[in-house]
């Protein structure tokens, strides 16, 4: 059964218990007591996540998720848990083939704002989703389902497109002089963005309490059977909830309470008029509804939040400049009524005469412009206004009064109270050679959207430093777990595996008790836990965790440990992280078989950590900006390395955390770069004994062989030589080349481990010297590598070695190969590897 551990925040508590009193004895899973154990630890590390997410285990997929995950499921929550992948999400599920396979093939999988069509809620909607999926491994080592972290991006998707079409409508409205063109347009701009049947813009007829339609758009381009109507035709509840200003959602006519009793104003004429689902704005000025926006479609649909909101602004820009263009025709029409007719408007009017002389403003207009009307009429414009000469408005107005074309721009400016004012100004010619201004506050609107792209930002960032900081250094733990799970009964050994566990489990526990506090990620706080630090301990973790990466691409690596004395202060799990991080992103950017050259070394009471590659280099002008988020695609255009460019950011942050600094510097491209991390020196440390004494092996059991383990990484080489010694081996281990080459000597091993990616002399040298000295000269040779390409094979083999295991290594297939070796094999026999 799955344990559910004390309450609170991302404990996953409904999900938790749901989860217990289903009945999966009906499942592909089975009871809950035989599940695996792989199954019930990652189910229980997302049960305690808050962040929204998923697992499908088995051939089946079967679907578990927490809670935070069920505001995404909406109606299929009922039914989501213990279903079929397939079934669950069977209207995106072709579309989700290719990902799937791709991870349970054992590659990750990321999507940024992949567009579905999901039904949720009864009714199709389109949805915009970013997720990553990673494989599962069952307890046999095998990819046994798939585990995904995802988030909804439509409401910030609708936002950006919303604020694109925005723009659209106001450069499509901006030049037309019309109201019914200007009705006309946005309805079928409208219309075309919501995919709707129809877009009607009505006004109220005041005299009559009806509204009237002058100008629609319809999708199949018929007439309106009603150009007059009133809104309680289709309901009372409609009418009402209009008249208080409430925008009318009704996703399916045929089944809301608000429209039974009155089908015939929704079937209408056949299919061209029939209403299956209604969305209708209301346009309430100075306490009354003067007109509304109505959206309906021949099929039911689900009316988003950001439907809404678009119909709203399009809605209010409409009037906006209907008004506008019924104000101009006034204007034009009968010059004495203007003030009356702009003095009701919601935005500021100006009238200038061919000399800048300001001849009219309206209420609204001095109220914006914080004046009076004796500050402001009969006085030149641009004595009034002075900061307006070099701005945008200014600009727009001196070309509109030049080339007696209508324009408009927006500008912001700060008042003198220390208040910023962003304005938005359309200016037009007029047949006396003046120009009329129309102006407005759009300061609420451009907070907000300063607002939301400020808020997507900080979420980007944070998923960025979430799929970043997530380091999992497993093959210690996975190969200390195997020790424990065959169990010998030595005491000392289980503690040193123990020992292991625990170490690399805190490191990782406390990275992502760091990432799941999110309040401190948001507001740009990291808490360090200040400690004293070995600098050696950090550079060797930080190579151990880099090193397979280098391996792999065949790349040299040269480490310099600084003095064993050498001290510093600070987070060491950050330490070892930037670190790391630093050398991770040389061997990202350094071409296979080049140089990286690691050095630490004490200058002038710093320690000095400098990493120097022989990589692609950079411009001179990107190394003062390559520690920004988000420059690694300045760096290449080749994206296949992968990244968010965010390593280089978090150093430089995690780096001056502890009071230090870091550079970079590259002669240009393709002549390498180097990073230099400098960090203060504690003075006056004791110097400490990082060696830990060899404990002796146990006597060998009868039939037992002599195996000498060589691995500069000490976790993977001691949890190795543990599960050897286990087995009844006599095992040596040494870190080192030139040690592990004179141990051999006494030793007279039968069998040697060798990693190829040791420090100073790489396995394939130290084979070959084995191989040459009269000790070792019989011994079984086995190369232990990251890399297993063919043509790695073939250099180990060349090199003098007769096996080669790919790590992390399959104890079992070695435990085979150490039966397999007598006494009278032949010493350069060669396998086809494991």
């Amino acid at each position: 059964m799955v344990q559910a551990p004390h309450t609170g925040p991302g404990d996953g508590v409904a999900m938790r218990m749901r989860i217990r009193r289903h009945d999966w004895s009906q499942t592909p899973l089975g009871p809950q007591e035989a599940w695996p154990g792989a199954l019930r630890t990652a189910l229980d590390m997302m049960l305690h996540s808050a962040f929204p997410m998923f697992m499908a285990w088995g051939p089946d997929l079967v679907f578990l998720y927490n809670d935070a995950y069920v505001p995404l499921l909406g109606q299929k929550h009922g039914r989501a848990l213990g279903a079929r992948f397939a079934d669950l999400w069977a209207e995106v599920w072709n579309e989700m083939v290719p990902l799937i396979d791709r991870a349970l093939s054992g590659k990750p999988v990321y999507f940024e704002d992949m567009p579905m069509t999901v039904e949720r809620r009864g009714y199709p909607e389109r949805a915009h989703f970013t997720f990553s999926h990673a494989p599962l491994i069952g307890d046999d080592g095998q990819v046994a389902g798939l585990f995904c972290t995802v988030m909804e991006t439509t409401r910030r998707v609708a936002a950006e497109r919303r604020a694109a079409f925005e723009l659209t409508v106001s450069d499509a409205l901006r030049p037309l002089a019309s109201s019914e063109e200007v009705i006309a347009i946005a309805s079928a701009l409208l219309g075309g963005e919501l995919h709707a049947g129809r877009v009607v813009y009505a006004e109220m007829n005041g005299a009559n309490g009806r509204f009237s339609v002058p100008r629609w758009w319809a999708r199949d381009g018929r007439a309106l059977s009603q150009p007059s109507f009133s809104f309680d035709e289709f309901g009372p509840a409609v009418g009402s909830a209009l008249r208080a200003g409430d925008v009318v959602r009704i996703h399916d006519t045929a089944h809301d309470v608000r429209t039974v009793g009155y089908r015939s104003a929704y079937t209408g004429n056949g299919v061209a008029d029939r209403i299956a689902a209604l969305l209708i704005v209301p346009l309430v000025k100075s306490g009354q509804l003067r007109a509304c926006l109505g959206i309906d479609c021949p099929q039911p649909r689900y009316w988003s939040e950001d439907d809404i909101q678009l119909a709203r602004d399009v809605a209010e820009r409409t009037w906006s400049a209907v008004e506008t263009a019924r104000a101009q025709a006034e204007l034009r029409a009968e010059r004495d009524r203007s003030r009356n007719i702009f003095d009701t408007i919601a935005e500021g009017f100006a009238l200038f005469d061919a000399d800048w002389t300001i001849i009219e403003m309206n209420a609204e207009g001095l109220r914006l412009c914080r004046a009076t009307a004796q500050e402001v009429i009969g006085r030149n414009h641009w004595e009034v206004f002075p900061h307006t000469v070099d701005m945008d408005s200014g600009r727009m107005y001196r070309e509109v009064m030049q080339t007696r074309v209508a324009s408009g721009a927006v500008y912001a400016h700060t008042c003198p109270d220390g208040q910023r004012i962003w304005t938005e100004v359309r200016a037009y010619p007029m047949p006396d050679g003046g120009i009329a201004s129309f102006f407005r506050d759009i300061t609420d609107r451009k907070l907000a959207e300063e607002k939301l792209v400020e808020a997507d930002r900080r979420k980007d960032e944070f998923l960025a430093m979430l799929a970043h900081e997530l380091r999992n250094p497993l093959a210690p733990i996975s190969a200390a777990a195997e020790l424990l799970r065959i169990g010998s009964g030595d005491e000392a050994r289980v503690r040193q595996s123990s020992s292991i566990i625990g170490r690399q489990v805190r490191h990782m526990t406390r990275l992502v008790d760091d990432l799941l506090d999110v309040s401190r990620v948001t507001r740009g706080l990291i808490t360090l836990e200040r400690a004293r630090v070995a600098a050696r301990a950090v550079v060797q973790e930080a190579v151990e965790q880099v090193r397979p990466n280098i391996e792999a691409r065949g790349q040299r690596l040269a480490v310099h440990l600084p003095p064993s004395w050498a001290t510093v202060e600070g987070d060491k799990a950050r330490l070892v992280q930037v670190v790391a991080n630093v050398l991770g992103n040389a061997a990202k950017y350094t071409q296979e078989g080049r140089g990286i050259d690691l050095r630490a070394e004490v200058r002038s009471g710093h320690l000095a950590i400098s990493v120097r590659d022989e990589g692609i280099g950079m411009d001179r002008e990107l190394t003062s900006r390559v520690f920004d988020l988000f420059t690694q695609a300045e760096r290449s255009s080749d994206r296949s390395q992968g990244g968010l460019g965010l390593g280089l950011a978090l150093v430089r942050n995690l780096v001056e955390l502890h009071g230090g600094m870091v550079s970079c510097s590259s002669p240009g491209p393709g002549k390498g770069s180097t990073f230099v991390i400098t960090l203060p020196l504690l003075r006056d440390e004791t110097q400490q004994n990082a060696g830990t004494p060899a404990t002796a092996p146990p006597a060998a059991c009868a039939g037992a062989l002599k195996v000498l383990v060589v691995d500069d990484n000490v976790d993977a080489a001691e949890t190795l030589g543990l599960l050897l010694a286990a087995h009844g081996h006599e095992v040596v281990i040494e870190h080192d080349s030139l040690r592990a080459l004179e141990r051999a000597r006494s030793v007279a091993p039968d069998v040697c481990l060798l990693d190829i990616g040791l420090p100073e002399m790489d396995g394939r040298e130290l084979a070959r010297r084995l191989r040459a000295q009269p000790e070792t000269a019989n011994a079984v040779l086995v190369a232990v590598t990251g890399y297993g390409q063919q043509q790695d094979r073939e250099d180990a083999f060349a090199a003098g070695f007769q096996h080669h295991l790919v790590k992390p290594v399959d104890f079992e297939a070695l435990a085979r190969l150490l039966e397999g070796v007598g006494c009278a094999a032949s010493p350069h026999a060669r396998s086809s590897g494991v």
